[in-house]
């Protein structure tokens, strides 16, 4: 039985009892289309009437759009619900999450090297107002992934960095500031990500940690953020295999399962040792890390009976809904655990107050609250996030500040900076760049990744290079994004030819809006500045530190050198 009264539903008797009126009042059909948060693919009236009327999902979640085409879309949505939506987004890094003209308020790498709980509690408020504006309830947030490997390349800057406590810390401020918009947190990805050097979309990735490191680190991030009330977890397609067999001895090697399919680290685990009454999301299930685990067939079903209360996105909904129906008449899935997983995903909307509000047709807020979007109290406090947050990694050639005086010319060169899929939400750098730098004084000439100069390639030498520039400045903008392998520098093939080579000869200066540890790559470049996100705010501070108009403010959140002997040089 579970308990609504408490953590984390609070529920009092007159939710609950609509919590038992509605569960009483479904048909089998109704009370599994509840199991589904399904991924948004139209915007057409009629069409989403007739998915709601056949499906009957429990949420939804939509990519980003402008502000006032997505809340027309919920608002359709939830008129046309009979039970409230949980309508979610990935407020990870702002109101962009869901908003394409939403505050990209900075990356939560970005945000804990400020060191600063007040611009984390900032995040979760600008992330929650904006997305309350446009009709979500739910946040795929904060990301509590503590960033062990720096080659892995899906946790990186979407994380509060290494230091388990300052995971907490910045967690715990940031959904403070998320829940004054009455938005739900869903942290993740339990049992955690940042181990393996390897992305979870790609395959069934591993926590490789003991029992006792685990319950050091992420345990100790996953028992504070339920203890301080997080409504809901988001299970990873993430094997943690110390656990699974301390908890079943029994369990030989090969039947270990990622969490999203392994009752004993959502039941033995997360329910019974950390107490986390609420509800667990599985993570995307498209991804290829939940599909080589099992089956479908066998594993959408059984997602739920070991644990889980909701089945994220699908490949075919209409197929994934009949799997779970054959599930249950094949006795993987019982009435029972379907009961159950209804209850804790009706509480959820009523410890929102979805069901008062659907009453009071306050389930969408008026157009007028689309003024949030990017409001100048948001983009202030952006520019102060940017601002406290930029490190310099280090400057041991004494180069910064820069002046137009001393280094007119500048070379400057881009990598990534590009928008080739990965769900990125990063903003094309180049140009920005080097019209700050030009406002400054600087000459800026881009280096044409595309169209080579070959005789520069073959034959310049370094007098050609010194008789055009005084500063080489490089730009990385490689993305953190879905589906990769790696984020590290992948120079052009041919003669690596936008290389530092001449690093002892001409300054050189490495900026990374992204990825923070490149000096992986680039040991020789002496002067390393970390700005974690690329948004414009950033853009903007960090040529003002580089000019010498503002101090560099910010404290490494991972180790940059990689632990890379002569990286510090």
């Amino acid at each position: 039985m579970i308990n609504l009264k408490v953590k984390p539903f609070y529920l009092e008797d007159e939710d609950i009892k609509w919590v038992e009126k509605q569960l009483r009042e479904m048909d089998i059909n109704e009370k599994v289309g509840q199991l589904f948060c399904p991924v948004g693919n139209t915007d057409n009236e009629l069409e989403l009437e007739a998915f709601l009327s056949q499906i009957k999902p429990g949420g939804i979640m939509y990519r980003p759009a402008k502000g006032e085409d997505i809340r027309r879309v919920h608002k359709i949505l939830q008129n046309n619900s009979k039970i409230p939506l949980l309508i979610s987004a990935n407020l990870e890094a702002g109101g962009n999450g869901i908003a394409s003209d939403g505050t990209y308020f900075g990356k939560q790498m970005q945000v804990a090297a400020t060191d600063d709980e007040d611009m984390a509690y900032k995040l979760g408020l600008v992330a929650g107002r904006e997305g309350s504006a446009v009709g979500c309830n739910w946040a795929f947030a904060p990301i509590v992934d503590i960033d062990m490997n720096f080659r892995n390349p899906i946790t990186n800057v979407r994380t509060f960095g290494s230091d388990p406590d300052r995971v907490i810390r910045m967690a715990k401020a940031y959904i403070n500031g998320i829940k004054e918009s009455g938005v739900a947190v869903s942290i993740k990805h339990f049992p955690g990500d940042g181990v393996d050097e390897r992305d979870q979309h790609l395959l069934s990735s591993v926590n490789s940690l003991s029992t006792e490191e685990w319950d050091k680190t992420y345990g100790l991030v996953y028992k504070e953020l339920i203890n301080a009330g997080a409504q809901t977890i988001m299970a990873g397609h993430i094997l943690l295999p110390s656990y699974s067999k301390k908890l079943n001895p029994d369990l030989k090697d090969e039947e270990i399962m990622p969490a999203t399919l392994s009752k004993e680290l959502l039941n033995g685990l997360l329910r019974d040792k950390l107490g986390f009454n609420g509800l667990i999301v599985t993570d995307a299930t498209p991804m290829i890390g939940f599909n080589v685990a099992e089956r479908r067939e066998i594993s959408v079903p059984k997602a739920i009976a070991s644990g889980c209360d909701m089945f994220l996105f699908n490949k075919n909904i209409q197929e994934d809904f009949q799997f779970m129906i054959k599930g249950i008449e094949n006795e993987i899935l019982s009435l029972e655990r379907v009961d159950e997983a209804v209850t804790r995903i009706l509480a959820t909307k009523a410890a929102l107050g979805l069901h008062k509000k659907k009453e009071e047709n306050t389930l969408i807020l008026d157009e007028k609250k689309l003024s949030v979007l990017k409001s100048n109290e948001h983009e202030e406090w952006a520019k102060e996030c940017a601002d406290k947050a930029i490190t310099l990694v280090k400057d041991t050639q004494k180069l910064i500040p820069i002046t137009s005086g001393k280094y007119k010319r500048i070379r400057l060169y881009i990598l990534g900076d590009s928008n080739d899929g990965g769900f990125k939400e990063g903003e094309v750098v180049s140009d920005r760049v080097k019209q700050r730098l030009e406002e400054n004084g600087f000459q800026v000439d881009i280096f044409d990744n595309k169209n080579l100069n070959f005789k520069e390639v073959f034959e310049g030498g370094i007098k050609e290079l010194k008789d055009k520039y005084d500063l080489v400045i490089y730009v990385a903008n490689i993305e953190t994004a879905s589906n990769q392998t790696t984020v590290r520098i992948d120079w052009i093939h041919l003669m690596a030819a936008n290389a530092p080579w001449f690093v002892n000869d001409i300054p050189t200066m490495f900026i990374s809006v992204a990825n923070p540890y490149h000096l992986l790559d680039v040991p020789m470049i002496k002067t390393f500045i970390n700005a974690y996100s690329s948004n414009e705010y950033v853009v903007d501070a960090v040529i003002e530190k580089i000019t010498g108009k503002s101090e560099f403010r910010g404290i490494s959140p991972v180790d940059p050198f990689c632990n890379i002997w002569g990286a510090k040089f």
